[in-house]
């Protein structure tokens, strides 16, 4: 006859394991039976209002609201500065003046 495969130690080792399990699982009802109440998502949830300031309150998406018509959008780009011709001209005086580089500083 052919001797057990399942030994002492594997016995013992197989035993700690589910004793470990049972342990963990003893300590998870322990946590949730202890559990403070109010520790929920909303209970921990912080907003950041429009100044910067933390506050527990969500901010009114309503309250803030713009209203945008649609003759005021611009689509591509616009040339918003206006160049004044007389600022094209540059007054000063120059005070060397290099002829084979063709500059100048004023």
């Amino acid at each position: 006859m052919a001797r057990s495969q399942e030994t002492f130690s594997k016995k013992e080792a197989e035993k700690k394991k589910i004793q470990k399990r049972k342990e963990k699982e003893q300590r998870k009802e322990d946590r949730k039976a202890n559990a403070k109440d109010g520790n929920d998502l909303d209970s921990m949830m912080a907003y950041v209002d429009e100044n910067g300031n933390i506050t527990s309150t969500p901010p009114d998406p309503l309250k803030k609201k713009t209203v945008i018509k649609e003759e005021d959008i611009v689509l591509g780009a616009r040339n918003n500065v206006e160049i004044d011709p007389a600022d094209l001209i540059r007054k000063g005086k120059v005070t060397f003046f290099n002829d084979s580089k063709g500059y100048g500083m004023p």
